[in-house]
């Protein structure tokens, strides 16, 4: 299955849940360097543990420097890996193998904690038909059979209690550290026990919203259940459910993990975007990457050291612990390959413990989302600011939000009446906006919400449509969205009509906002005429139809711009935010010379010192499917400078080697420079 699983360390700074949640519970265990074991196995799988020596494994683990592990107590088949009086052992399963390997880790001082597969347990589906969802249209088994996901369980039958019993039965009898919680999907049901109780709340059970809604809480009742339950046996556990909302176990889990196997589908845009996002839900964050060279399941595949070395180093870089995914054979053979990798990779990144305990990010930007389902347009906004080095989190407004000084609104960024305060107190407390595309108006998207953004709205600009009626999917020449950068922003940029790609919306500007940009018209739209089509469109003249605008600490671009950047990447764009940057945030916390736009900076901090990671790898595109990285860039002659913020930084110095490097106290900065970075770097300035 795709199991989100990682390692972890606390976030000392980050400690506090949301707002007004309290203080998280004291967990068991504080590890911070896993391996996280995925296998399903076929009941006729014929010599399940054959050749399992629980104690050469963790011995294993424990030479890679392994000090948690996950493990499965029961799989989607519905198959159990322990002495079970409630469910299903694997019948060719001759003794505890669970139990054997809890107890050999328990030996080296290793935690572990127990999978159980929520939403899919194929052998009991197939014992117990009632237990299963049955779906609107009548399926309990849907028609693609080999789809792991075509029996789904039903959280409101006697399935539940039975789940319950298993991971009792678990936690009072072996010396487990937490539980994962897999595959726990909202699972819409119209079956006996769903109806009757809809029908008893009085939703209509044959409305899809109603019914979809009904299936989520559903969902997180059972979650509930299972934390009351196994918390009362053992206070402490580590518990995640991967399938709820990570707002949604704000209460519920006790920490969160974030599975993105580059190779694997998720890319290597997403875990810069979640990473800067989960770090602010006040719980501890594990990053989940794999050893597979594509996906889950890929049982012959393996990853090159760079790339596997880059997502653990990109994942302490941003706050989240590190664990690498993969899968266990049947037999219990272990695979030496993998782990002499993970041996190697781990082998140096851990002696950065030292600066790594209880290290917070620290950041002076924040991109505002809506929804923690974010689009586009928070990719891209991710994107150009690691490209420039800026210092952000991501937040929505659940989220716990720092002393930002610049908040960035990303194209579609409504505000919400929760958001509107927070924007409105960061205003007043002398903070500035950047906003673009439709960012600031009210949820409706009828008129902009404060009166600093210092436009009115508009309409949308017009969308190109075929003379068939359907929207152009493709162009032999760009869209006409034009426009022309004024002297105060147009530093490093090109001196011609520049595209954005994407049409937005047409503002007008309120007495005392300043116009940075205007639109440029082409000389004709994107049509046709019944005897032409007007696709070559060259721009004409300027227009007084603004397109940047500013209006005291706040700047609002009329074009969903961070949409366009992660969708075409136009560097002028780029070199647009970066000087409204320069305008509004002059002084950001990172200060860098001669990196490069791929290489990545980040800050963490722990009493007394902070650490300023710089990243060099780049993801190439290969075959048609694959990003790749086989061997990390070489950096040399790097300026970093950190905002000294009124500390006094007496020396700076390279993690884990100690190597001390000059340093120069000017300007508000502390700057050192390295003469090369292969792959990673980590420089500590200590007070």
């Amino acid at each position: 299955m795709k199991p989100i699983h990682g390692i972890f360390f606390w976030l000392v700074a980050q400690a506090a849940w949301c707002e007004g949640t309290g203080a998280p519970p004291k967990l068991m265990h504080e590890p911070r360097w896993a391996i996280f074991y995925d296998f399903h196995t076929m009941p006729a799988q014929p010599d399940v543990g054959l050749n399992f020596d629980a104690d050469d494994f963790a011995n294993r683990l424990e030479k890679c420097g392994v000090d948690y592990t996950v493990f499965h107590a029961r799989c989607n088949l519905g198959m159990a890996y322990y002495d079970t009086k409630v469910g299903i052992r694997h019948p060719s399963l001759k003794y505890d193998l669970f139990g054997r390997l809890a107890e050999a880790c328990q030996r080296r001082g290793i935690a572990i904690t127990a999978y159980f597969n929520v939403g899919l347990s194929h052998e009991e589906g197939l014992l117990h038909r009632d237990w299963l969802a049955l779906t609107p249209e009548g399926y309990t088994y849907l028609p693609d059979r080999m789809n792991h996901f075509m029996r789904r369980m039903c959280y409101n039958t006697a399935y539940a209690e039975h789940l319950i019993e298993m991971i009792r039965e678990v936690v009072s009898r072996y010396p487990v550290s937490g539980l994962f919680l897999d595959c726990m999907s909202p699972n819409a049901c119209v079956g006996v026990e769903c109806v009757r109780e809809m029908k008893r709340q009085g939703i209509d059970w044959k409305n899809a919203v109603q019914r979809d809604a009904f299936a989520r809480a559903s969902q997180l009742r059972l979650a509930r259940r299972i934390r009351e339950a196994a918390l009362a046996i053992k206070p402490g556990l580590l518990l995640y459910f991967n399938g709820v909302g990570f707002e949604d176990q704000q209460d519920i889990g006790t920490y969160l993990e974030f599975e993105c196997l580059p190779t694997g589908g998720w890319g290597y845009e997403l875990l810069p975007v979640y990473g800067r996002y989960l770090r602010n839900l006040g719980k501890p964050v594990l990053n989940m990457t794999g050893r597979f060279h594509r996906s889950w399941g890929d049982f012959g595949g393996i990853r090159t050291e760079a790339s596997l070395e880059y997502d653990c180093i990109s994942a302490l870089a941003n706050g989240l612990g590190s664990c690498v995914g993969d899968h266990w054979h049947p037999r219990g053979e272990p695979n030496e390959a993998v782990f002499d990798l993970i041996g190697r990779v781990y082998g140096r990144l851990r002696p950065l413990d030292p600066w790594l305990k209880g290290a917070a990010a620290e950041c002076d930007m924040a991109v505002v989302a809506t929804k923690p389902r974010f689009g586009n347009e928070v990719l891209g906004a991710t994107r150009l600011l690691a490209e420039l080095k800026q210092q952000f989190d991501v937040v929505t407004e659940k989220t716990r939000w720092g002393r930002y000084r610049t908040l960035i609104l990303p194209d579609t960024t409504v505000l919400t009446d929760g958001l509107r305060s927070r924007v409105e107190r960061h205003l007043k407390d002398g903070g500035s906006v950047i906003a673009s595309g439709w960012s600031g108006l009210d949820p409706g998207r009828k008129e902009f919400v404060l009166q600093e953004w210092g436009v009115s709205r508009g309409p949308d600009e017009e969308q190109p449509v075929s003379p068939t009626g359907a929207k152009p999917t493709s162009f032999s020449t760009p869209l006409p969205c034009y426009f022309r950068p004024g002297p105060e922003i147009a530093a490093g940029m090109p001196d011609m009509p520049l595209n954005c790609y994407v049409p937005g919306l047409k503002v007008v500007p309120r007495e005392g906002t300043r116009t940075l940009a205007r639109a440029v018209a082409p000389y004709f739209p994107w049509h046709w005429d019944g005897e032409h089509h007007f696709v070559y469109l060259p721009p004409d003249r300027e227009t007084e139809q603004p397109i940047v605008t500013r209006n005291g600490g706040v700047v609002h671009i009329a074009r969903p711009i961070f949409t366009a950047y992660n969708d075409y990447a136009p560097v002028p764009l780029r070199q647009m935010v970066s000087n409204i940057l320069a305008a509004v945030h002059p002084d950001p916390l990172i200060r860098a010379t001669n990196l490069p736009s791929f290489a990545r900076v980040t800050v963490t901090g722990q009493p007394g010192r902070r650490m300023v990671y710089v990243t060099s790898y780049v993801p190439e595109r290969r075959g048609a499917q694959i990003d790749m990285i086989e061997e990390p860039v070489e950096l040399r002659d790097v300026s970093i400078g950190l905002r000294l913020d009124g500390r006094n930084v007496k020396k700076a110095y390279l993690a884990p080697s100690r190597t001390e490097v000059a340093l120069a106290i000017k300007d508000g900065y502390a700057t050192v420079a390295l003469p090369g970075v292969k792959g990673w770097a980590v420089v500590v300035f200590e007070e």
